[in-house]
């Protein structure tokens, strides 16, 4: 069920691989003054060098990650990568449609698929196809963000993506 709230925004989701461009696509939007906010996902990871609670995520320790599951507090979440939990919660939704916006997503595709479900008609759902998988392998490089494993783990996850 959609959160509740008398404004009924539509949600924008947009998934890819890791590394196809959905965070940059997204700021683009964002700088474009149109009527979207950004939904904040929660995990259960650390965060990244320039990464802020609150802004880029809602980092959890894993045990309140998955309190949250407990209590239904999400729309969706997976365990994206083994014991990497990723999320929508709901009062996240609940916050961008008190402000009359449009909810802009950026997840992985198992996560759109999850969302585009949940709001069905209210939703549009986008999909970033990467040039090539060695051109996210040389992004997520350059990136200089993730341990090698991380990537391999990343690279290979995009295959069944696409």
């Amino acid at each position: 069920m959609i959160p509740s709230n008398n404004f009924h925004g539509k949600a924008v989701i947009i998934s890819a691989p890791s590394g196809a461009g959905k965070t940059t696509l997204i700021k683009k939007l964002i700088e474009a003054k149109l009527p979207l906010l950004f939904s904040v996902s929660a995990c259960n990871r650390n965060p990244r060098e320039g990464e802020e609670n609150k802004k880029d995520y809602y980092f959890l320790s894993t045990k309140e990650f998955k309190e949250k599951i407990k209590a239904q507090d999400f729309i969706e979440w997976e365990e994206v990568y083994d014991g990497n939990f990723y999320g929508t919660l709901k009062k996240e939704i609940n916050r961008i449609w008190k402000e009359k916006k449009h909810v802009v997503f950026d997840v992985d595709v198992i996560g759109g698929l999850s969302l585009k479900e949940y709001f069905k008609e209210n939703s549009i759902s986008i999909f970033i196809e990467p040039p090539s998988i060695d051109v996210l392998e040389e992004r997520l490089k350059k990136r200089k963000t993730d341990a090698t494993e991380s990537i391999k783990n990343r690279l290979e996850k995009s295959f069944e993506e696409m």
